[in-house]
């Protein structure tokens, strides 16, 4: 496990050098929200990364509800059984196994790892706008139909799930990095994605932090960059 710190934000990784999975810390006066849970053996590191902070965690955010963030949930709720778990509307139904698709959604199957023995339920289903503390919530469908991201409105800082990936370079959900395909080849609609990465543009955010590779600092010029080349790649 590594731990990085970022003003409110502590980047919590899972096999940095390898397959880095990112789950998230935001410090609040009252405690910890803990933005996804990575892997089903996460559990520890994630406490351990909580006791260097020195604060509970009392929110557990779900940016998106494929496997590898919501890993750990379980053996977490076991623990922590009174702390909510949000997530928004539409991905709810993804976290109890319906990859059925709405009639105005982008018709093309729902990908990744689309958890079959999650047990944990949500307490509260978020809605774009919506605050979790100092986060704001915002729909940022195309990786899953309903991912959302999280902007700390006390930093400007972004933690965007699989809306973007850093890890083999910057990209846009579904822009296939050689280096590192994985996010890419779990993503639902490219073309949605195009549409959630321009949104999230708009908010300027001060710092990118992602499901897979490290945070970036002043994150507009690279975000944009990445958006051209996706947008490029699928006319």
């Amino acid at each position: 496990m590594r731990l990085i710190k970022n003003g409110f934000l502590y980047q919590v990784t899972f096999m940095a050098s390898l397959f880095p999975v990112n789950c998230y810390l935001v410090e609040e006066e009252e405690g910890l929200t803990l933005i996804d849970a990575a892997l089903p053996y996460s559990m520890k590191g994630i406490f351990m990364a909580a006791e260097r902070i020195g604060k509970p965690i009392n929110k557990i955010v779900l940016t998106h509800a494929h496997e590898d963030h919501v890993g750990a949930l379980d053996k977490i709720k076991d623990v922590l059984p009174e702390v909510p778990v949000y997530i928004s509307v539409r991905d709810n139904r993804i976290m109890q196994g319906d990859t059925s698709l709405n009639e105005h959604e982008h018709n093309t199957p729902i990908k990744g790892g689309v958890p079959k023995k999650l047990k944990t339920r949500a307490n509260v289903l978020l809605k774009e706008g919506e605050l979790v503390g100092s986060l704001a919530a915002i729909e940022t469908p195309g990786h899953t139909p309903g991912s959302m991201s999280f902007f700390d409105t006390r930093t400007h800082a972004l933690v965007a799930g699989d809306a973007f990936q850093t890890r083999g370079g910057i990209a846009v959900a579904g822009d296939v990095k050689p280096w590192f395909p994985f996010p890419a080849l779990g993503t639902w609609s490219k073309q949605t994605a195009v549409i959630s990465a321009k949104k999230l543009v708009s908010y300027q955010p001060s710092l990118l932090a992602v499901g897979h590779g490290q945070m970036l600092d002043k994150p507009l010029g690279a975000m944009e960059q990445a958006i051209r080349n996706f947008e490029q790649k699928i006319k």
